[in-house]
């Protein structure tokens, strides 16, 4: 099996999220995977968390003039030796059954000569429509083996089939599909690939169960702003990506994730729970009312101080500067921390600027934190796609390579589930 390659179309469908795992899942399977992504699917999952995951280069126009040198579309198509589409909206689905190609997809699609898998996910009311039913047994007709999506509740609040095949089941289709011996189920405690590494556990039934099935994860991200008066605030240049790549990361591992989040330009992850706020005030109140809670990871970068309220803009007078009054905020870390009721796992960050480790193992004793990440945000950290962390516990100091953010998330999610299916 090693010497087989999948070339993965992610389809632009809230189900995206679960690609990545099917991407993990391939890999561990000893084959590779090059992913093709829709305009759709990259407002879900970015094109960098693909590329970590597969190590591999990510497509997603068919205009990149690059690509078409060095690769072109219909050497991309045929290189594979099963192309997969997943999730398969109702709309790609539509536009493979009538022959489009007005993108890379549908062109790689249009182009290829090996065999297509589709797995489908819908809306209950897409998938029964006609139209889908006809372009399925259209796509059937022409070869192309297209799964039967799973029945269950649905985002959007509704129940039927439509749901996305879980991606064990996908990979036992791909196998079936490339003819290999599937007489096994695929289901692996511990996966690993090059810097990659999938855990599972079964249920009762024998199925592939989510490692944080049943928990739930407070996560705090982005920054604070502290008004100085009704037109200014007080702010720091968090972007809220890391934060927003852990509940990611906490999510697809079946987690139940609440996002408290300051003010960001981001999209909500698929299966989490966000609670906008502004202030640090109105963070620990968010944070208070989320609880109880397994874990809680705070990322947020909340604003020390603020500015004692000012009801009117303060205008710019002749004397110079206004003298600014400022108070200290909620410690929410700290608060959290000393509960009696606070969750198993309590997790910071420490955003520092020199002696980055020093200041995180002062820190995390200050505070009363199980584990501070601590990074040093003197370069672009702040805003950027990468990070380079140092975990620090009780029981020493864990340093990380640099990494894509979402990489970041990702182990941490499994070091997460580590600790909390650890007896206590």
């Amino acid at each position: 099996m090693a010497s087989e390659r999948i070339l993965l179309i992610v389809g632009g469908g809230i189900a995206a999220y679960k690609a990545c795992e099917l991407v993990r899942l391939i890999r561990g399977a000893g084959m590779s995977v090059r992913c093709v992504l829709t305009e759709g699917a990259a407002h879900f999952v970015t094109p960098m968390t693909f590329a970590a995951l597969s190590e591999q280069p990510v497509h997603t126009s068919l205009w990149d003039l690059k690509d078409e040198a060095e690769m072109g579309h219909i050497q991309l198509s045929r290189q594979a030796d099963l192309v997969v589409v997943c999730p398969g909206t109702a709309d790609l689905i539509a536009r493979m059954a009538n022959g489009h190609a007005d993108d890379l997809a549908t062109t790689l699609l249009l182009a290829t000569d090996k065999p297509v898998l589709v797995a489908p996910a819908m809306n209950v009311r897409m998938w029964t429509h006609p139209a889908t039913t006809r372009n399925v047994a259209q796509l059937r007709a022409d070869g192309v083996a297209v799964l039967e999506p799973n029945e269950g509740p649905m985002a959007c609040g509704e129940y039927g089939p439509g749901r996305l095949p879980g991606p064990p089941a996908i990979l036992a289709a791909i196998r079936e599909k490339l003819g290999a011996n599937i007489s096994t189920p695929f289901v692996s405690s511990e996966v690993e690939t090059p810097a990659l590494s999938v855990s599972t556990s079964l249920d009762t039934n024998g199925g592939e169960k989510p490692r944080l099935a049943g928990r739930h994860i407070l996560v705090t991200a982005g920054p604070t702003h502290e008004p100085i008066d009704p037109v200014r605030y007080i702010a720091n240049r968090s972007s809220g990506k890391q934060g927003y790549a852990i509940a990611a990361a906490l999510a697809a591992l079946g987690a139940r994730v609440t996002l408290v989040s300051g003010p960001v330009e981001l999209t909500t992850p698929p299966g989490v729970d966000r609670i906008d706020v502004e202030t640090a005030r109105e963070m620990a109140a968010a944070v208070d009312a989320a609880l109880p809670a397994d874990a809680a990871v705070m990322v947020a970068a909340v604003a020390d101080w603020r500015v004692e309220g000012v009801d009117q803009k303060i205008k710019k007078g002749a004397g110079g500067p206004p003298a600014l009054a400022l108070v200290e905020n909620p410690d929410i870390l700290a608060s959290l921390a000393a509960r009696t009721d606070r969750p198993g796992l309590v997790i910071g960050f420490a955003a520092e600027t020199e002696r980055v480790i020093d200041h995180a193992i002062a820190k995390r004793a200050r505070k009363g934190a199980d584990w501070i990440l601590a990074n040093d945000v003197s370069g672009d950290v702040m805003g950027g796609d990468g990070n380079h962390v140092h975990i620090v516990t009780r029981d020493g100091v864990e340093s990380w390579d640099q990494l894509p953010k979402a990489e970041v998330a990702r182990r941490l999610a499994d070091r997460i589930a580590d600790e909390l299916a650890r007896p206590h």
